[in-house]
C-alpha cells in the first residue's frame, strides 16, 4: 500500500548571505507520519523545521504540503501549527483562553471554539485547568497548554521545536507519553520533530532524520538506525553510551572477514557487502551493551577498568584497553561485581559487530 505524502522536500537550501547551513535536503514525509530530526547542535535541523514553518525563507529548493508548493506561502496559511520549547503562553489569559485564542481571531464561531477547545483539553487531561492562569501551572502543564493551542487549529501539519527541554527528567518521561498518546490520537496529522534528547526519537518517532552539518546522514525506523547504521557518524550518534570504535585491518575477506585489532587480537565476522576490502585499513564498532565477559583463552579484546558506574539495572565499566584513544565501555545487566584496575576479557558475536571502510561507510549496511 502507497503511503500518502504529507511533505515533500527537493533539494532544500539555506544559506545566509554566502554561508550556506542547508545543502540540499531531499526527504518525503508519509501523511500521518511522526519524524523526528536529530543532530547535533548546529547541524540545521531547527532552521529546517522552521524553513517547513514558513518561519525561515528557503534559499532553493521546493517545499510541498499535501502536495501543494507552500514556498512563497505564508505561514499562517500553510495549515501547521508549531510548539516551541519556550511554551509562549500569553500570561493574562487563562488556560481556555490561550487555547481558544487563534480560532478567535479566525472568527470561528463560539459553538465551534467551545469544542475544539473542551475536545483538546479533555485529550490532554488539562480540563481541571481550563480557568487558571499560566503561573498556577506546572512546566509539564504549560507544555501541555501549548500543545492544546496547536491541536484546536487542526493544523495537516504539527512542528515541535525541543518541546521538553525545558522539564525535568520526571515531567520529560510523562509529556513524552502524552505526545505519544497525541500522536495515536490524531493518525491523518503529520508530526514533525526537534529534538537532542534519544530516547525520544527512538520511543516517538515511525522513522528519525539524522543530520550533521546540513546535510541528512541517513533516514530509517530507530530499529533500523540502531542495528544498521549507514556510517560511523549514525552509529555513534544513535545509541548511548556512544558505540566503542578501534582500528583494525582485514587479513581475509569471503564468508568471513578475520579482523586484526592494533593490539594483534584477531576474530572473525560475517560480510555480507560484497566490497573488496582485503588489507584495508577499516574502523570496528560494538555497541557496549554487546560486549560479553569472556575467558582470557577465548577472549576478542582485554582491558583495565578505570571507572565502574553501577547504575542498580546496569553497571557501566569503563576500561583502558589500548585499542582506543577514548576508554572503551561495556554495558553489562544487572550489578557488576568488577572493580577499578581489574583487567576483564571480553568477546561479542560477530553479528553484534559493525565494520566500517576508510571513508567511514557501513561495509555491512
Amino acid at each position: 500500500m502507497t503511503r500518502l505524502t504529507g511533505l515533500t522536500l527537493k533539494n532544500i537550501k539555506k544559506a545566509y548571505g554566502k554561508t550556506e547551513v542547508l545543502h540540499g535536503i531531499d526527504l518525503d514525509i508519509g501523511l500521518g507520519e511522526f519524524i523526528v530530526f536529530v543532530g547535533p547542535s548546529g547541524c540545521g535541523k531547527s532552521t529546517l523545521l522552521r524553513m517547513i514553518a514558513g518561519l525561515e525563507d528557503i534559499t532553493s529548493g521546493d517545499l510541498f504540503i499535501e502536495g501543494a508548493n507552500v514556498n512563497d506561502i505564508p505561514s499562517a496559511m500553510r495549515g501547521i501549527a508549531m510548539v516551541f520549547q519556550s511554551y509562549a503562553l500569553y500570561p493574562h489569559m487563562t488556560v481556555y483562553d490561550n487555547m481558544a485564542f487563534s480560532m478567535r481571531i479566525a472568527k470561528e464561531d463560539k459553538a465551534t471554539i467551545e469544542k475544539r477547545v473542551t475536545s483538546a483539553a479533555t485529550m490532554l487531561q488539562l480540563t481541571d485547568y481550563l480557568y487558571r492562569l499560566p503561573k498556577a501551572l506546572s512546566g509539564g502543564q504549560r507544555q501541555r497548554v501549548a500543545i492544546g493551542r496547536a491541536i484546536v487549529r487542526n493544523p495537516k501539519v504539527f512542528l515541535f521545536d525541543e518541546p521538553l527541554s525545558n522539564l525535568d527528567a520526571a515531567l520529560r518521561v510523562q509529556t513524552r507519553i502524552e505526545i505519544a498518546n497525541l500522536k495515536d490520537s490524531l493518525k491523518d496529522t503529520t508530526m514533525i520533530y526537534v529534538t537532542h534528547d534519544q530516547v525520544e526519537a527512538m520511543t516517538l518517532a515511525d522513522r528519525i532524520v539524522v543530520l550533521s552539518a546540513g546535510k541528512i546522514e541517513q533516514v530509517g525506523t530507530p530499529l533500523e538506525l540502531y542495528g544498521k547504521p549507514a556510517n560511523l557518524f549514525v552509529a555513534q550518534f544513535i545509541g548511548s553510551p556512544a558505540m566503542n570504535i578501534f582500528n583494525a585491518e582485514s587479513l581475509r575477506a569471503g564468508q568471513v572477514t578475520r579482523i586484526k585489532t592494533k593490539n594483534g587480537n584477531e576474530f572473525d565476522i560475517p560480510i555480507v557487502s560484497s566490497k573488496e576490502i582485503e588489507n584495508q585499513t577499516l574502523t570496528v564498532g560494538v555497541r557496549p551493551e554487546d560486549f560479553r565477559l569472556a575467558d582470557e583463552g577465548s577472549c576478542m579484546l582485554s582491558g583495565k577498568i578505570i571507572f565502574v558506574e553501577s547504575l542498580g539495572e546496569v553497571t557501566l565499566l569503563h576500561l583502558d584497553s589500548n585499542e582506543s584513544k577514548q576508554p572503551l565501555v561495556v554495558k553489562l545487566p544487572g550489578i557488576i561485581s568488577k572493580h577499578k584496575g581489574e583487567v576483564i576479557y571480553l568477546k561479542t558475536d560477530p553479528e553484534k559487530t559493525h565494520l566500517f571502510d576508510k571513508n567511514g561507510i557501513s561495509l555491512l549496511y
